[in-house]
């Protein structure tokens, strides 16, 4: 089929790749030349494992195109697909849905024939109905309908994601629709993947309350690992016992400095802004948002603890910034409050990211940026695990010990063993592992 993807950014280059790697025929827009020149020159403007090359081969191959210009994007198009960015709109935290009005008013304008239009973008529920009255508004060919389809990509897994979904939702109110997105995933029938038809508004709402479920999963065995720190128990071997019952499931359950990226954050602010306008309570996730914030904030003061009660003059060394590995994405990150807490604590902050200096850099001001860990780890009176990337997996412990002024290794992502960063010289603090 003829695909138009309208947005390049995460979700939307992503999905157009791996569209035409099933063997559609697409075309993604997006409005910022630099962003459509760097991709004609074979950069991503973001990093996830895999992509760079599933977009030159599908360029290569003459299914895959990236433009500037949204009425020749569009001319053949059979589905376009909204694909642009909803941030948490200052202030009151509901999305930010003015990119997507736009990209529908100027699309109604560009159509010159009747259209799926599909978006993929996460949005509140009832977007569907305001997009649909915007076409009409605009006076977009008779026939244009609209659909939902909202991506569960896991950054850092995202092609594999895509291509073995567990579930695909669609929310549409007509059968051409249905018709059309049934070919568009057709050839994902090998995999048996789930396609799963609603309501546009109920596809819309579950694709909140996803998220919003997985982060009351990281917010509760948070919960849980402060517990088991007081008790003197291992929140790794609690999350273990409770992760193999099939009810419960394992994912989502490893203690951290709490959750970050481009959507758990957003998501749930906006699933209680519905709520709210809707005038039903949500006290679960409420509590949820809550607790995450504390975490995050409090994980400055767990490295004070550690270096004798006080940061003024002490040295830390942070291993990863992204918010998780396997990306270069730095919204929401735990270490940027944690680092700003440092720093406000008197603190002097190196810190070493496999792939998100770039980003972080105007994030983080006033750190230093160390060029590996052992760099970053020299003359630190702390060394803090922030995100668990497989490089720090299998760093020479007693290397670290050497080129360190202090002895405290606090391992956030609960990635070592207590005997083993022990035995290199280091004391060591986890996360919830009070045995």
């Amino acid at each position: 089929m003829r695909i138009t993807m309208i947005g390049t950014g995460y979700v939307g280059l992503v999905s157009g790749a791996c569209f035409a790697d099933f063997g559609h025929d697409v075309t993604c827009i997006d409005k910022d030349a630099a962003k459509i020149a760097l991709i004609h020159g074979g950069k991503m403007p973001i990093w996830e494992p895999g992509l760079e090359g599933l977009v030159k081969s599908n360029q290569e191959r003459g299914r895959l195109r990236f433009t500037t210009d949204l009425a020749a994007g569009v001319a053949e198009a059979e589905a376009v697909f909204i694909a642009v960015g909803t941030p948490a709109r200052r202030g009151d935290g509901h999305a930010d849905l003015s990119y997507v009005y736009a990209a529908v008013r100027e699309l109604a304008k560009a159509l010159t024939h009747a259209v799926v239009v599909v978006t993929k973008s996460t949005v509140p529920v009832g977007t569907g109905d305001k997009i649909a009255c915007i076409l009409e508004e605009e006076g977009a060919p008779a026939g244009t309908v609209v659909a939902s389809n909202p991506e569960f990509l896991r950054e850092g897994a995202a092609i594999a994601d895509f291509k073995h979904p567990d579930r695909i939702l669609v929310g549409a109110e007509d059968d051409q629709a249905r018709k059309v997105l049934a070919e568009i995933y057709r050839p994902l029938f090998l995999n048996k993947a789930p396609l799963l038809f609603t309501s546009r508004r109920t596809a819309e709402l579950t694709k909140y309350a996803a998220n919003a479920f997985l982060a009351m999963k990281i917010s509760f065995i948070n919960e849980i690992a402060d517990l088991c720190e007081a008790v003197g128990a291992d929140v790794q071997d609690v999350a273990r016992g409770i992760g193999l019952d099939n009810r419960i499931g394992a994912k989502f359950l490893h203690a951290g400095p709490g959750y970050g990226g481009s959507c758990f954050p957003k998501d749930t602010l906006a699933l209680l802004r519905t709520a709210e306008e809707a005038g039903v309570e949500q006290r679960i996730i409420s509590t949820v948002v809550k607790v995450n914030d504390d975490r995050k904030a409090a994980m400055a003061d767990r490295v004070r603890d550690a270096v004798g009660g006080s940061l003024a003059g002490k040295t830390v060394a942070l291993l990863g910034l992204t918010f998780k590995p396997n990306t270069d994405d730095m919204r929401d990150s735990p270490s940027i409050p944690l680092a700003e807490g440092l720093l406000m604590g008197g603190a002097t902050v190196a810190a070493y990211d496999p792939v998100g200096r770039e980003q972080a850099e105007p994030l983080l001001p006033g750190i230093r940026f160390a060029g590996d860990a052992y760099d970053a780890a020299k003359g630190a009176d702390a060394l803090v695990i922030v995100t668990e990337w497989d490089e720090f997996r299998a760093l020479d412990l007693g290397r670290l010990a050497g080129v360190m002024a202090g002895k405290s290794l606090i391992d956030l992502r609960n990635i070592y063993d207590r005997e083993a960063v022990e035995r290199a010289g280091l004391t060591y603090r986890g996360v919830g592992r009070g045995a």
